[in-house]
């Protein structure tokens, strides 16, 4: 079963994402996109994931329970859950492991918590986009021990990614599946890994609503369920490039 996907779309919660990133609009941009599966994946929490996979049954589409995380050595990974509730717990573990530093609205943007009808029910005083206390290593058995994978984000990006920071991919820790940006050069990447061992996911880590991807980006999968979705993430070459 073939879906289309955009699994790293950032909220209002995200003190980078457009403050018209909320449940609906994301839900209803994804609608009218065609998208299959989506995640919403705020920086270092999921206060708004509910709302987003409550609004996604509504229109069929397919929720995943996100989060990006920021390791300690300042690399992005891409968090996903079998159950909100799991996802939660995790959660709660990367918030208490930020820095106790207060967000500056005018400088960051806001960090806003909506429910399912898009009313702002809080804001987030700490600041999201801090590096964790976690490092890479330690935020991959978190996820685990929590029925999550973890996906290195944009690896083909100039920063914040496994890549640029690292220079290589670790091959203790196991990592099946990556995300690239929408229109990467694979040629590019040969010369750090061979692309062609891992999974690859091509999401829009959209920050604006028009940024959500198109029907360009496909997972084969066995059914339209959030265990099909991660056990393709965690299951090795499944979408040879």
């Amino acid at each position: 079963m073939k879906l289309s996907i955009d699994l790293h779309i950032h909220s209002a919660l995200s003190p980078c994402g457009d403050n018209e990133m909320t449940p609906n609009n994301i839900v209803n941009m994804a609608y009218l996109k065609g998208l299959d599966v989506i995640a919403v994946t705020d920086h270092n929490t999921m206060l708004n994931a509910k709302p987003v996979m409550e609004l996604g049954k509504e229109k069929n589409i397919l929720v995943i329970p996100g989060i990006e995380v920021t390791t300690k050595e300042e690399v992005h990974v891409l968090c996903y859950f079998k159950e909100l509730k799991s996802g939660m717990k995790f959660q709660d573990i990367i918030y208490d492991n930020l820095p106790n530093v207060k967000n500056n609205t005018e400088v960051f943007g806001k960090q806003l918590i909506f429910n399912k009808k898009d009313k702002v029910i809080g804001e987030v005083n700490k600041l999201l986009i801090n590096s964790t206390n976690f490092s890479l290593s330690e935020i991959r058995d978190l996820a685990i021990k929590y029925g999550g994978v973890v996906v290195p984000a944009h690896i083909d990006k100039k920063a914040y990614s496994i890549i640029s920071v690292l220079g290589f991919m670790p091959d203790n820790l196991k990592f099946n599946t990556v995300e690239i940006s929408v229109n990467q050069d694979y040629s590019l990447l040969d010369k750090f890994i061979d692309i062609g061992n891992y999974n690859v996911i091509v999401n829009s880590d959209a920050h604006y609503l028009g940024d959500i991807n198109e029907r360009i980006s496909f997972i084969d999968v066995k059914d339209k369920t959030i265990g099909s979705v991660i056990s393709y993430l965690v299951k090795k070459r499944r979408n040879k490039v």
